[in-house]
């Protein structure tokens, strides 16, 4: 198995992770999903100049391609991590490492979108984005050890 392999693995069963934690938390306080990664989608639409279709169509397109860019995000903060040696750190490091790096790769794009201001962010939201991007950092640093 190469390298890039192990890292889209280990990526994806940390994207993963992120998902069940954060539909876990979702359940659990009845809050409402985030409409940040079809805002995201429509953002660089509008960007890019791409018609995404009518209402129900860029409705639909949006609802596919946000969860699409999450998982591309995940795989790539992976790939990164793996490639620049990071799977060799004691897997507690690694694992905080990833959660750092994903929670950049993820709110920095965001963020200069204007989808999202982490500045007016409180506690609490600091917290619903720190958990289930802890969750992506621990299996996703476990899965690279594992695959080694």
């Amino acid at each position: 198995m190469t390298p890039t392999s192990r890292a889209l693995i280990a990526g994806a069963a940390g994207a993963s992770a992120l998902n069940a934690v954060t539909y876990l938390d979702m359940a659990v306080r009845a809050r409402p999903a985030s409409s940040a990664g079809e805002d995201s989608v429509a953002r660089l639409a509008d960007l890019a100049h791409v018609n995404l279709g009518d209402q129900q169509t860029s409705g639909n397109r949006k609802s596919g391609l946000g969860p699409l860019l999450g998982y591309a995000t995940s795989v790539a903060a992976a790939g990164m991590y793996a490639a620049a040696g990071g799977r060799r750190l004691p897997t507690a490091v690694s694992a905080l490492a990833l959660t750092g790096l994903a929670m950049i790769a993820s709110n920095a794009p965001m963020t200069a979108l204007k989808v999202t201001d982490p500045r007016s962010w409180s506690a609490g939201d600091w917290v619903t984005d720190l958990v289930p991007h802890l969750a992506y950092g621990t299996v996703t640093a476990v899965a690279l050890k594992s695959l080694r």
